[in-house]
């Protein structure tokens, strides 16, 4: 096996044991055993158990963020209307987590801990997502596609109504019985986000 697939399967079968298991609860060994790798080549990788943690949320918050950025371009430079703009990060944001569901699952539960490793995200990714997601609504704004520019809570709000089917998937399935990773599901709940974010813009630009 190369060295490229061997972190894979590390990968791979950490954020299994984590999710089940918590990150507490899952041994290095443990790790090892499912990953069918010795101890060894986990501590090449990532240096420690907390190594893996740390490249697991970064990798996965890097991806999230760029997600968003690469709409923000495209409002800032006026490829498209920020309206427009906004639902497309709305829904590669979705896509994104649904491609990553278990990884997103652990991360998004992860970060609800008091961590120095979480407040450092915190002032890092996290604020930036809510930056980027703020210069949307700006943009919209100075370009008149809105009367007024939403409160601070649009922002908490959204966020809140994209991360909650990937950290609750069990809660969803088990009381809604829906099913969170399914492509039906990710194009209805797009579209009731998008008509909530609809009523913030001027109806001629979502017309």
């Amino acid at each position: 096996m190369n060295s490229k697939a061997s972190k894979g399967k590390v990968i791979k079968a950490s954020i299994e044991l984590f999710n089940v298991q918590g990150f507490s609860g899952t041994s290095v060994r443990d790790i090892a055993r499912k990953a069918e790798c010795n101890v060894a080549l986990i501590s090449y990788y990532f240096g420690s158990k907390q190594g893996l943690l740390e490249h697991l949320i970064t990798e996965f918050l890097e991806g999230y963020v760029n997600v968003i950025e690469i709409h923000v371009t495209n409002a800032r430079e006026k490829v498209d209307t920020s309206y427009v703009c906004l639902l497309k990060t709305i829904w590669d944001v979705m896509v994104y987590q649904q491609e990553h569901h278990q990884l997103a699952r652990f991360v998004h539960r992860e970060i609800t801990l008091d961590t120095t490793l979480v407040r450092e995200l915190m002032s890092t990714y996290l604020t930036k997502e809510k930056h980027l997601l703020h210069t949307i609504l700006m943009v919209g704004h100075e370009n008149s596609e809105m009367d007024a520019l939403p409160n601070e809570y649009f922002v908490l709000q959204l966020r809140g109504m994209l991360t909650m089917p990937f950290l609750h998937p069990q809660y969803i399935r088990e009381v809604y019985h829906l099913m969170p990773n399914e492509s039906h599901f990710l194009d209805q709940y797009f579209s009731e986000i998008a008509n909530w974010v609809a009523t913030h813009f001027k109806p001629s630009i979502t017309d």
